[in-house]
């Protein structure tokens, strides 16, 4: 599904990523997991096309998106939605309206209207989540975790591939962690409104990554210490990945 073949990254004259190679499997939950700096962001700004590699390949199902230092699909036909950890939610716009603005430019179905179209997707998304109520509230007027609802919600009511997802709780309380976990969980076990749904999680806790994930992806420095699934991960006898899984 996405593929990097060595990967290197730089920031100025530091490498963060140095010739990383890296599969992730399709309809998956993946979780990057690793401490600040490791380089989990840096990976998912690639996928997105956000940022160039100075060498290497990225391909997402077997199109070549990137390669070297040249952008050969653009982000915007990438199919990819993102979840960034600031949730960037337009605080002059409504939850429906914020939910519904890259909508506004899509095509719709002949027998259809636009309006229609739209507003049957937003509900549709808003029923899912359990948001209906809060359809005309403002995202000052919200909690964290609805907050965190309406950006997800955002970026799926395109319709993405695949959804990025970097840090999205760090700063929700267990409670409401759990609760927007279950919803992550239940997104990638179901193809609903018709998606065929791969997620990219990111996150420096270990006990997230555990709850969710499909497949995780332990980072550190730039390279990849360790992959499997929970259960492999937790029998690892990787010497870092003692040392990480302790705090």
């Amino acid at each position: 599904m996405i593929k990097l073949s060595n990967i290197t990254h730089l920031y100025g004259d530091k490498a963060v990523l140095q010739d990383l190679s890296l599969n992730i499997e399709a309809n998956q939950l993946t979780c990057l997991l690793g401490s600040s700096g490791s380089g989990k962001t840096t990976i998912l700004r690639l996928i997105a096309g956000l940022e160039t590699p100075k060498s290497g390949i990225i391909s997402i199902e077997n199109r070549t998106v990137t390669q070297n230092k040249q952008i050969l699909i653009p982000p915007h036909h990438r199919h990819i939605g993102f979840v960034f950890q600031d949730l960037a939610l337009w605080p002059h716009l409504t939850v429906y309206e914020n939910i519904a603005f890259g909508l506004k430019n899509r095509e719709t179905t002949p027998k259809q209207s636009k309006k229609d179209h739209i507003n049957k997707t937003v509900f549709d998304m808003l029923d899912f989540f359990g948001l209906q109520e809060y359809a005309e509230k403002y995202p000052h007027q919200l909690s964290g975790g609805q907050k965190q609802l309406v950006a997800i919600s955002r970026s799926l009511v395109l319709k993405p591939k695949i959804l990025l997802m970097d840090e999205p709780l760090a700063n929700l309380d267990v409670k409401l962690k759990r609760k927007i976990l279950q919803h992550i969980k239940n997104l990638s076990q179901s193809s609903i409104f018709g998606l065929d749904l791969s997620i990219v999680y990111v996150t420096h806790d270990h006990k997230e990554a555990f709850a969710i994930a499909d497949k995780i992806v332990v980072l550190d420095k730039g390279e990849i210490e360790e992959t499997g699934t929970v259960e492999e991960i937790k029998r690892s006898n990787n010497k870092f990945m003692k040392y990480f899984l302790e705090y």
